[in-house]
């Protein structure tokens, strides 16, 4: 490899090739267009395989089928955003069916409507739905007649459920928060911070007054005859296409892009940088079977290795952990203090005549609490995936996808493939009435997926944020931080590769707060 001294634009790697790792190197070219500049050299490491990280589709009952994250909000900019910069505007797929239902009190109900993550912001709605006896629906309408006063002196965080346990009880957190909260964390309301999942949550109850009053409060929408926009998104290839797509435009933009390369250790090498500047520059030590020839230089005891000016590590927290320890130890203990929840997907394609239960809306939560058949379930929710998405639809089959696993729930972990399809078809066959076997099954495990963002998880990051910053010209992104949804992970690897540039663009001084805000706040 050309020593960086004799190169007039600087090189940065980004460390992992997930979906934020691969808006990061966006970032670090797309950037150069609107600043009229020439982009640095952008090298991306990533130790499996295959770029995209939980973004993976396989082929399924004959059609492209996503086994992982199927869909991505519509009212956050950021994914719909690097859509339109990569010309899929017109491959935008909505979902194609609404509401969802929760198997509650022996059988399966309607969301009521007007929940806003699961948080009921209509009475009568929720006590038509059944969800709650009529004891219970009426502790929830205290919250309408019996006026709150403001949470004072409370400025930190709390947890969900501490929250709506403290206004509308714990049977609304048990059967409608915690399997819609909880269930895109793989973890329990009980614990999870509300600053950081459900921000408007914590500003609403520090308010006086009705708290589901002041969450139904939605801005209306715009005048004119435009249609309503989806609240989910996909692609009309799956929405693991958005990371081959983006990876095929990094690659027309010169983006080396290198899988099976595994990085062992980030040091310092000194300062000057490629650009004749005077901010630290860094020496990654690489391993794996994809080390790329003619790119790197040597490294310690011999092995491969890459100088590079800046550092994006898009990886997950266990990993950025073991990196970062030797350079900022503060950040590496509270990564590798962060916990994470294993889940399984288990991909179904059924007799459409053998499934006795109606399919309404787009699938159905089970809470924690549920048993099925006397037992504690074992399943967390159900897609009826061609019902949510008209392209995977197919006349002979009926194509569902089982979540199983959470936070705390070891139980998948102990069943191998073939036991947990028969554990999870068994219940999914009692609550639809199912009759027959499968036609055709998938089992996808996603160990470690998850991270667990505890009470007091957004000043734990913004911690990690500035130890970072103050090695200069190194940053993070991924879930582990801001939201583990994919435009959240997109925002926070543009935003990490916005704070890899503007600290070499003031010579990498350490502490330095980032110039531009962070839109994934």
């Amino acid at each position: 490899m050309t020593p960086p001294s004799s190169r007039a634009r600087p090189t940065i790697a980004v460390i992992g090739a997930g979906i934020a790792g691969l808006a990061a190197a966006w970032e670090l070219v797309a950037a150069s267009d609107l600043e009229g500049g020439e982009p640095p050299e952008v090298v991306v490491l990533e130790s499996a395989d295959r770029i995209g990280g939980k973004l993976t589709a396989a082929e399924f009952a004959g059609r492209n089928v996503d086994l992982a994250a199927d869909a991505f909000l519509a009212r956050r900019p950021e994914a719909t955003g690097l859509c339109e910069e990569l010309g899929l505007d017109e491959e935008l797929a909505p979902v194609g069916a609404l509401g969802a239902s929760l198997w509650v009190r022996g059988r399966l109900r309607p969301m009521p409507e007007g929940a806003n993550l699961g948080v009921p912001t209509r009475w009568w709605p929720l006590f038509r739905s059944g969800i709650l006896s009529t004891w219970e629906s009426l502790r929830v309408a205290r919250d309408l007649v019996v006026p709150h006063p403001p949470t004072k002196g409370v400025t930190g965080d709390r947890s969900v459920g501490d929250i709506v346990g403290e206004r509308l009880g714990r049977p609304v957190v048990e059967r409608l928060v915690d399997p819609l909260i909880g269930g895109i964390h793989a973890g329990g309301v009980d614990d999870l911070s509300a600053a950081a999942t459900f921000p408007m949550l914590i500003a609403a109850a520090r308010q006086s007054g009705s708290l589901m009053r002041r969450l139904g409060r939605v801005p209306p929408p715009p005048p004119g005859p435009a249609a309503p926009t989806p609240v989910f998104w996909s692609l009309r290839d799956g929405t693991a296409s958005l990371a081959a797509e983006l990876g095929d435009a990094l690659a027309r933009r010169g983006v080396a892009i290198h899988t099976g390369v595994s990085v062992d250790a980030v040091e310092r090498a000194g300062t000057g940088g490629s650009n004749g500047s005077s901010h630290p520059t860094w020496t990654i030590t690489l391993g794996g079977s994809g080390v790329p020839p003619g790119r790197s230089v040597g490294g310690p005891g011999g092995r491969s290795s890459l100088r590079v000016d800046g550092v994006v590590l898009a990886t997950p927290a266990r990993h950025a952990a073991v990196m970062l320890a030797p350079l900022a130890p503060v950040a590496a203990g509270l990564l590798g203090a962060i916990e994470y929840a294993s889940v399984a997907l288990v991909t179904l394609a059924l007799d459409p005549g053998a499934i006795r239960a109606p399919l309404d809306g787009t699938g159905f939560l089970v809470p924690r609490t549920s048993t099925i058949d006397g037992r504690p379930a074992l399943i967390t929710g159900c897609t009826f995936l061609g019902r949510k998405w008209p392209h995977l639809a197919r006349p002979g089959d009926e194509l569902v996808r089982v979540s199983v696993g959470r936070f705390g729930d070891d139980r998948p972990a102990t069943l191998d493939d073939d036991e947990l399809t028969a554990a999870a078809f068994g219940e999914l066959a009692r609550l639809l009435g199912i009759v027959g076997t499968p036609l055709e099954t998938l089992v996808t495990r996603w160990d470690g997926a998850f991270p667990q963002y505890r009470v007091g998880h957004l000043v734990r990051v913004a911690r990690i944020e500035q130890s970072v910053a103050e090695l200069g010209g190194v940053a993070v992104a991924g879930a582990t931080y801001r939201g583990v949804g994919i435009p959240a992970c997109i925002g926070s690897g543009r935003t990490a590769a916005r704070r890899v540039l503007e600290s070499l663009s003031s010579g990498g001084t350490p502490g330095r707060s980032p110039g531009r805000a962070d839109p994934t706040r």
